[in-house]
């Protein structure tokens, strides 16, 4: 081997060491960068003829596990999905109340209000006590209507949010192919690129289920539920949802006014799959309607339910109570919780709780006949109170004539949707389910997102072993690096001693 060989071998040597070194110090200044992958520098042998000419270095690479990135971003999906559904059904919770003053706990304190009176229905201040826990009651109903309202536009607005978010993410995705793809025909390194692609693919995948699929000239596609094909490069969009303002009798599908994720003029939304816009898509169509049609039916049967005892203690802003033995969806009575109250003329005159306000025909398997106490009838009069504690608030119209069933099937504004809400029959009992459902949603939400959020800090925790930046692993390797710097810097020496022994030598 010549001396030139030999010190051209050193050269190549302390060059390739130094990449690596400078590449192991890029590894430790950005252990802690956001979306950062471990990267290597390896070495390849350089050959003249026969004889080895040094060492070359080639490009940085990346230490990624593309089987296990995908299970991160699925995880990501699920754990966005229950986060989204725990922050919008927090208020649907809190609007139900504390213990006490739920719509089933006031149900239960009209009933012992109306207790009170039956010992002295002439006593005002008694009578003043029932129209305030009837008060109280139909407060609590508006109170949970309007946050199950507020709670469905505020997924209205989330989905318009996250449409536009998705949007910028598959900008960024397909700005960074664009510039990976010709570096890559070069033979240039594209790692720092592909980790911002990751990270960029992570921000899609909490935002609707996705899966990337990278080529070998750099390019990539992504695929979401389904199947469904994300282009990356669009002009504009590429997906789009108008906005709008939900009220309780607006859908999505159908003749409904809510509108859908649309890409490429077809609506998607029900190819979401996962993440927050198929959370917040479901809580729209789905949930909160759900929710607005079990509170509706509950207070239209309350409503009823005192109607056909004689009693109109309870009717809509219209003035009109409504047979929740109709269909939900075409009856008229969508929202009827939202707009519930104390009847008007009993507000104005309270003996109408002891006398009642309207005859009552008795029917075949319904309620019995009931006549009104007259005008100066008996101020101990009970007949009304005793139906009313016996039979609207009680489980049968009549004696041996138990109440129909509250409505569980063709719910929602479409009446697609099914209630777990069965076989009830007092007004408390079904109130008092419905309570424990909807108070119950959020912590269901939130407890799947624990369990979204342990299984993606495991996949987090597996993929930083594997991908990420180990400090004692890099700080071991520069001193590795380091000794082999200076075994190619001895060398150098020595042949450069070499060469003035020779020198000598010729003169």
């Amino acid at each position: 081997m010549s001396l030139d060989l030999a010190l051209s071998i050193a050269r190549s040597g302390l060059s390739h060491v130094n990449r690596q070194l400078a590449q192991s110090a890029a590894n430790v200044a950005n252990a802690a960068t956001p979306g950062y992958t471990r990267k290597t520098v390896e070495g390849e042998a350089s050959v003249a003829g026969r004889l080895s000419a040094g060492v070359r270095s080639a490009e940085a690479t990346r230490a990624v596990d593309a089987a296990l990135l995908t299970k991160l971003n699925a995880a990501r999906a699920t754990a966005e999905a229950a986060s989204t559904r725990a922050r919008l059904l927090e208020g649907v919770e809190v609007a139900h109340g504390a213990t006490g003053e739920s719509v089933a706990d006031l149900t239960g304190a009209l009933g012992d209000a109306f207790v009170l009176l039956r010992g002295d229905p002439a006593d005002a201040l008694l009578q003043g006590a029932v129209l305030d826990a009837a008060e109280a009651l139909t407060a609590r109903y508006k109170t949970v209507s309007a946050a199950i309202q507020e709670a469905r536009q505020g997924a209205q607005d989330g989905l318009e949010e996250g449409v536009a978010a998705l949007n910028r993410a598959l900008r960024q995705v397909s700005d960074l192919t664009a510039r990976i793809v010709p570096l890559r025909a070069q033979g240039m390194s594209t790692v720092e690129l592909e980790d911002q692609r990751d990270l960029a693919v992570a921000g899609i995948a909490a935002i609707m289920e996705v899966r990337a699929v990278g080529h070998a000239d750099g390019n990539m596609v992504l695929i979401g539920a389904g199947g469904l094909a994300l282009p990356l490069h669009a002009q504009e969009g590429p997906f789009s949802i108008a906005a709008a303002a939900v009220g309780a009798q607006a859908y999505h599908g159908g003749s409904g006014t809510l509108p859908g994720v649309v890409l490429g003029g077809v609506d998607v939304t029900a190819q979401l799959g996962n993440g927050s816009l198929a959370a917040l898509a479901a809580l729209r169509d789905r949930d909160l309607p759900l929710a607005q049609a079990e509170l509706d039916v509950s207070a239209a049967n309350l409503a009823a339910r005192f109607e056909a005892q004689g009693l109109r203690l309870f009717t809509g802003d219209s003035g009109a109570v409504p047979d929740p033995a109709t269909p939900y969806a075409t009856s008229g009575w969508i929202g009827f919780s939202g707009a519930l109250r104390v009847n008007p003329a009993v507000l104005a005159d309270s003996t109408l709780l002891r006398d009642g306000t309207h005859a009552v025909v008795g029917l075949p398997g319904g309620p019995s006949a009931f006549t009104p106490n007259p005008a100066g009838g008996p101020a101990a009069f009970t007949t009304l109170i005793d139906r009313v504690l016996n039979h609207s608030l009680g489980n049968e119209a009549s004696a041996g004539n138990p109440h129909p069933a509250f409505a569980f099937g063709g719910l929602g504004p479409d009446g697609s949707l099914s209630s777990t809400l069965r076989n009830a029959r007092s007004l408390g009992e079904h109130a008092g389910r419905l309570v424990a459902t909807q108070a119950a949603a959020r912590a269901r939400a939130e407890e799947d997102g624990k369990a979204a959020g342990d299984l993606l800090s495991t996949l987090e925790t597996a993929f930083s072993e594997r991908s990420g930046v180990d400090m004692d692993t890099e700080l071991a390797r520069m001193m590795t690096l380091q000794t082999a710097y200076a075994a190619n810097a001895r060398l150098i020496s020595v042949v450069q001693g070499l060469y003035d022994t020779l020198f000598q030598a010729v003169r």
